[in-house]
C-alpha cells in the first residue's frame, strides 16, 4: 500500500512540475500579446487562446499536485491542532465521502461532453483561434482521473497513519 502511494505521489509530483512550466510560457506569450497589441497595433486570437488553454491546463492538471502538497483549500481552524491520527481520520473521511465521489461524478458527466467534442473534432469559434478545443475539453477527464488517483494515495496514507497509531 505504501509503495503504491509513493508511486502515485511521484506521478503527481512529475505532473505538477511539468505544469509549473505552463506559468513561464503563459507569461512569455502574454508579453508577446501585449507588445503586439500596444507596440505593433496587432492582435492575435491564437496567442490569446494559447494563454487561455495553458491557464486551464495549469489548474486542471495541477490540482492533484496541489492535493499531494496540501496546498488545496482547507479550513484549518480545528484541523491544525489535531493529532496525526485525528488528521488522518479527517483526511480519510474527506477523501472517501467528498473527493472520490466528486471525481467520479465529474468523470461520469463529462465523458459524453468530451466524447461529442472529439467526435466533431471541435475547433475554436473564433476565426483565428486554436483548432483543437476537443483537447482542452479532455482535461475534464484528466482532472477527474488525476485527482481520484491522488485521493487514493491520500486514503492509503491516512490508513497507514491510523494503522501505525
Amino acid at each position: 500500500m505504501e509503495s503504491i502511494s509513493n508511486y502515485l505521489d511521484n506521478f503527481s509530483e512529475v505532473t505538477g512540475k511539468i505544469c509549473s512550466w505552463f506559468v513561464a510560457v503563459m507569461v512569455l506569450v502574454t508579453c508577446v500579446v501585449v507588445v503586439m497589441r500596444y507596440g505593433l497595433d496587432m492582435g492575435s486570437v491564437l496567442l490569446q487562446d494559447v494563454v487561455l488553454y495553458l491557464h486551464g491546463a495549469l489548474f486542471l492538471l495541477g490540482s492533484a499536485f496541489a492535493l499531494k502538497r496540501g496546498a488545496h483549500v482547507r479550513v484549518d481552524i480545528f484541523y491544525r491542532n489535531f493529532s496525526d491520527s485525528k488528521k488522518a481520520i479527517v483526511d480519510l473521511l474527506g477523501n472517501l465521502i467528498f473527493l472520490q465521489p466528486v471525481c467520479w461524478t465529474i468523470l461520469f458527466y463529462s465523458w459524453g461532453y468530451v466524447e461529442f467534442s472529439w467526435r466533431i473534432m471541435e475547433v475554436s469559434p473564433e476565426p483565428d483561434g486554436l483548432p483543437f478545443v476537443f483537447l482542452q475539453k479532455s482535461l475534464l477527464i484528466a482532472v477527474a482521473l488525476l485527482l481520484a488517483l491522488q485521493s487514493l494515495s491520500e486514503i492509503f496514507k491516512s490508513y497507514i497513519t491510523l494503522k501505525n497509531g
